[in-house]
């Protein structure tokens, strides 16, 4: 005669009974539910706040509306758009701030954190100083350089150091030559502290015993630098890189805010500045998804091949 045993109950080997094929199952299911469940308002979000205005923007871009009116127009946007006095100085200068955020805004947070990384003393009130930054408002911050920093009088910060130092004074925004340059400082004060405390967390990751061994071998400082941290960092080097230049590309706020827009004779309207200027200034909302769907290829082009030069070095 079979023997069965109460659920909870312990069989005669000593052990609980074991879960039926149907227990199992409805456990599995109710763990998958419990996951999706989770990961439904993320899919949401973006399916309502990314996915949809992407897609939205690249079918407006081969319309054309007028009086509520909606026609095709296939690429007759992207020509119009190209054909804009303004398409290709915007670039000029959106590529020129991404190549001066990479010589400054790169740099600067990588040698930043190897520096605190040798501190033995106070390296949380530091850290905290350095990420100070990112916790204002992008609009404060730029409000803040603008109007103190970047005055073109000698009541300004940094004209009264170049005076202090008996140099020329600048005029900043107001000179097309500095506009640039002027953007990427403010830029790189603003967002390098988020990239040092990534970079402080890749340098402490790195065995002690490969700079020890380079001290042995009599490598100074730079030696290091270039053979033993570099190449240890260098999967987050790039990657921060890739990042930056995605970001650097979609110049915008700081243009808005610290030139006005154009800036001096045209020196600071970025793409993204550009896009704005169609959409909400010339009602232009086709020519805007248009040039919006050139930055999304010209920006997917550089994730591909920063994809494709990743996967060789591994």
């Amino acid at each position: 005669m079979a023997i069965t045993t109460a659920p909870g109950t312990i069989s005669a080997t000593g052990r609980p009974p074991s879960p039926s094929p149907a227990g199992r199952t409805s456990r599995k299911v109710r763990d998958n539910l419990t996951g999706h469940a989770f990961l439904i308002g993320a899919v949401i979000c973006f399916a309502v706040f990314s996915w949809y205005p992407m897609i939205r923007g690249i079918v407006m871009s081969f319309q054309r509306t007028r009086r509520g009116e909606t026609t095709w127009v296939g690429w007759d946007n992207y020509a119009r758009i190209i054909a804009d006095p303004s398409f290709w100085p915007a670039w000029q200068n959106t590529f020129y701030f991404t190549v001066l955020a990479l010589v400054l805004g790169y740099a600067v947070p990588f040698f930043v954190a190897i520096l605190l990384n040798e501190f033995r003393h106070a390296k949380g009130y530091l850290r905290i100083l350095v990420y100070l930054p990112v916790m204002l408002p992008p609009a404060s911050a730029l409000f803040l350089f603008k109007f103190y920093a970047y005055d073109p009088s000698e009541a300004g910060l940094f004209n009264a150091i170049l005076k202090a130092l008996h140099l020329p004074t600048s005029q900043w925004m107001q000179s097309p030559e500095m506009t640039m340059p002027a953007m990427v400082l403010a830029s790189t004060w603003m967002n390098m502290g988020s990239a040092v405390l990534i970079y402080l967390a890749a340098l402490q990751n790195i065995p002690g015993e490969l700079y020890e061994a380079a001290e042995l071998d009599g490598a100074g400082i730079w030696r290091r630098i270039l053979n033993v941290t570099i190449p240890q960092t260098r999967l987050i080097l790039a990657l921060l890189a890739m990042l930056q230049i995605v970001a650097t590309m979609q110049l915008f706020i700081e243009p808005l805010i610290l030139a006005n827009g154009a800036g001096a004779e045209d020196s600071a309207t970025s793409v993204a500045y550009l896009i704005y200027q169609h959409g909400f200034f010339q009602n232009d909302l086709n020519g805007a998804a248009a040039l919006g769907v050139i930055m999304l290829v010209v920006l997917a082009g550089f994730s591909a091949v920063y994809v494709r030069l990743t996967a060789k070095q591994d």
